[in-house]
């Protein structure tokens, strides 16, 4: 099918089934889903959203962020002051943190290898009608969009699906099914700050285009599980909470309820955690749901176990049988422990619950991830800095890493330095070894000493 035929359906994509970690885990994003895609290729996804913070330091005179760069005087006279701490909602990454961020980047790299994809990413910048087009979604009053010098209506990306779904359009049949890609990439969503959930955040997704069934959706339940395991989360730390929109699908076509309102019914139950119970009856009512439909479909969500949902919908459902196989599956690939099957559950989005760093903390599982330098060269003459550079560059092509000490500094100095970068070896550049063709070199952990020839230095 020629990629022009649906190259508006995209944007309508709606999850089958759904998942989210339960509130105990208040860590880390998760959404499982499924759905047709363009070209009526199933679409299985999966996504982690993680954000590093720190609390905000404040002034406690106004009660804004500290700090502030003042610059020299500006022509006329006028002094302006610049805020050095970054945009409101985002944040920076300091060495410390990004050791962290890359540990844990690394581990969502690691785990989409294994399990066979590859990875892609997109422009940070979109057309805002990318997004905008998904009528009814709360994301439409969330983005960071504005017109550029060009007159395009453009937006920071506030997730990562509709960017895929535009590629896997663009390249149409140049492209073989079934598609497995990941992308760890940053977003942008202008919100209400909560703790652990920031105007910036970066995700990371697994898609799968292609595959009829629920194996894709047990596959990719199965990779996040493997990731926890690889951090040293357990089944008694989180909890899947899983659905199928079949269910609620299958409630509304008993009571005649067009399709069309689907989504805003989603949207309504996805509140349901959050507002009183009347308050949600009286918002189904308000989009058409009669008193009967409500009544129904709020006993269906209500349920907690498969058994129980086959008495309600009965046992000929698609909605049933895929979760049922889905269970299934997750029993003989070993992941049943993590699932529990919650009806409510209508939609992934809005169950962004924290930061992953933070219940890692809790638990103790945050690795020391300090600063490791294999060596720290150090010329002991000002004219030997260039022989020092020599050295470095010799230690390097062979692979190891080497910070040089690029101006002339005392042995003290240089052993603090040392301490610091937590270098396994002192590699010394003195006039006299120079003359011999050696270096000096020192293992720091033992104090052993020794000299050595360039030419054998390894």
């Amino acid at each position: 099918m020629p990629a022009t035929s649906f190259s508006c359906s995209f944007l309508s994509l709606q999850p089958r089934f759904n998942s989210y970690v339960n509130p105990i885990f208040r860590s880390l994003t998760f959404q499982l889903s499924s759905s047709p895609f363009p070209f009526n290729a199933p679409f299985s996804s999966i996504r982690i959203r993680c954000s590093l913070s720190r609390p905000a330091e404040t002034n406690s005179t106004t009660g804004g962020r500290s700090g502030a760069l003042t610059p020299g005087p500006s022509v006329g006279g006028d002094v302006q002051k610049i805020d050095v701490n970054p945009p409101k909602g985002t944040r920076d990454f300091p060495p410390e943190d990004m050791r962290l961020r890359n540990w844990l980047f690394n581990h969502f790299k690691e785990v989409s290898w294994l399990y066979g994809f590859e990875e892609v990413d997109y422009p940070v910048l979109e057309s805002e009608a990318l997004f905008t087009r998904k009528a009814g979604e709360e994301i439409k009053d969330q983005l960071y969009c504005f017109e550029d010098r060009g007159n395009r209506r453009v937006a920071l990306r506030p997730e990562l699906t509709p960017s895929l779904a535009r590629l896997v359009i663009q390249k149409g049949k140049s492209v073989s099914l079934p598609i497995k890609w990941f992308t760890v990439g940053q977003c942008w969503r202008y919100e209400r700050m909560t703790r652990g959930r920031r105007r910036e955040h970066y995700q990371w997704n697994m898609d799968i285009i292609g595959v009829p069934g629920v194996m894709a959706e047990a596959e990719l339940i199965s990779s996040v599980v493997t990731l926890f395991k690889r951090i040293g989360i357990t089944e008694s730390d989180v909890g899947f909470k899983v659905s199928s929109r079949k269910v609620l699908q299958e409630v509304l076509n008993c009571y005649s309820v067009p399709e069309y309102l689907f989504g805003k019914v989603c949207v309504i139950i996805d509140k349901i955690e959050k507002i009183p119970v009347d308050e949600i009856k009286k918002e189904l009512k308000a989009v058409g749901l009669s008193q009967e439909a409500v009544q129904k479909l709020l006993q269906v969500l209500s349920v907690k176990s498969l058994a129980e949902l086959e008495e309600r919908l009965g046992s000929s459902g698609e909605a049933l049988a895929d979760l049922k196989q889905l269970f299934s599956l997750a029993e003989k690939t070993g992941f049943s422990k993590w699932l529990q099957f919650d009806a409510s559950v209508v939609r992934g989005l809005a169950y962004y619950t924290g930061i992953v760093f933070e219940l890692l903390k809790e638990k103790g599982l945050l690795p020391e991830l300090n600063l490791h330098i294999d060596n720290i060269v150090c010329a002991l003459d000002e004219d030997l800095q260039g022989c020092a550079a020599m050295v470095a560059n010799i230690l390097r092509e062979k692979g190891h890493s080497v910070e040089l000490v690029l101006e002339s500094k005392p042995l003290k100095w240089v052993f603090k330095r040392a301490a610091r970068v937590n270098a396994e070896r002192l590699v010394l550049v003195g006039n006299s070894e120079w003359q011999r063709g050696v270096v000096g070199v020192k293992i720091l952990s033992t104090a052993e000493q020794y000299e050595v020839k360039l030419e054998d230095l390894k």
